[in-house]
């Protein structure tokens, strides 16, 4: 796997003894060199750019903090900068069509050596949706979860694990997978974007898909309870606290 670097000046140190144990997933309308320039100029940053060519460009080295998730939350894990490495996908529609071959191919090949390298868990393998429920919709709905989980890269549901889940309320489903439910409607449409992708909006107006994050009043559809419970269950596996949360 060849990579190009383009080490920029925009990280620092991470908080010791702080490990790397997530890797978050983004996206941004740009081709991967502008996005650099544009990164740069508004003093963020992120590991990797992927571009739709799917060429990979490394901006900060693995072991220093980049600058890419922003105020965020992950199960125990408060401001994802310290614990996560973020990989950028260059996306003109912000996600909504789909991502070409060659660039999940790219993006496969790296999320492996990563986590291998680092050791980290499926359950750490997030969107910035997913950290960021309130601010951010990338990578988006068409970005192919179903097909990375398939191979090694984050987790998928297993519809017939909802009937081992008793539990039916949702913020405290959503709270085993990850999320933080301090405003459910946000956190409950981030799940969608990830494992129900069909309840997610299309936007062509890609500047009002970055304002309006999600339907202020949003609840998940009561059809969609089984497909959150067995997503609940598979994180509760993959945590072994099946039987603290069940």
């Amino acid at each position: 796997m060849k990579i190009r670097q383009r080490f920029g000046s925009v990280y620092d140190e991470r908080p010791y003894p702080q490990k790397i144990k997530a890797l978050i997933i983004h996206c941004a309308t740009h081709p991967a060199e502008d996005m650099i320039d544009l990164l740069n100029e508004r003093k963020l940053s992120a590991h990797y750019v992927i571009g739709g060519d799917g060429i990979i460009w490394q901006l900060v080295a693995e072991g220093k903090r980049a600058w890419h998730a922003g105020i965020s939350s992950w199960r125990e894990m408060e401001n994802l900068n310290h614990y996560s490495i973020g990989i950028e996908l260059s996306s003109p529609t912000m996600g909504q069509n789909d991502y070409p071959e060659q660039q999940i191919k790219s993006l496969i090949k790296l999320c492996r050596q990563i986590m291998r390298h680092y050791q980290i868990k499926k359950v750490n393998v997030a969107a910035h949706s997913d950290i960021a429920p309130t601010r951010k919709p990338d990578p988006g709905k068409a970005f192919p979860w179903q097909y990375l989980a398939s191979k090694g890269i984050g987790l998928w549901y297993d519809l017939a694990d909802a009937v081992k889940v008793a539990e039916n309320d949702v913020a405290k489903l959503l709270q085993i997978i990850g999320y933080d439910t301090h405003d459910l409607p946000a956190a409950s449409y981030a799940f969608c974007r990830h494992f129900v992708p069909q309840e997610v909006a299309i936007w062509d107006d890609i500047s009002e898909l970055c304002e309006k994050i999600y339907p202020q009043d949003f609840v998940l559809p009561e059809k969609y309870l089984p497909i959150l419970k067995a997503c609940a269950y598979k994180y509760a596996q993959n945590r072994q606290i099946l039987s603290a949360d069940f």
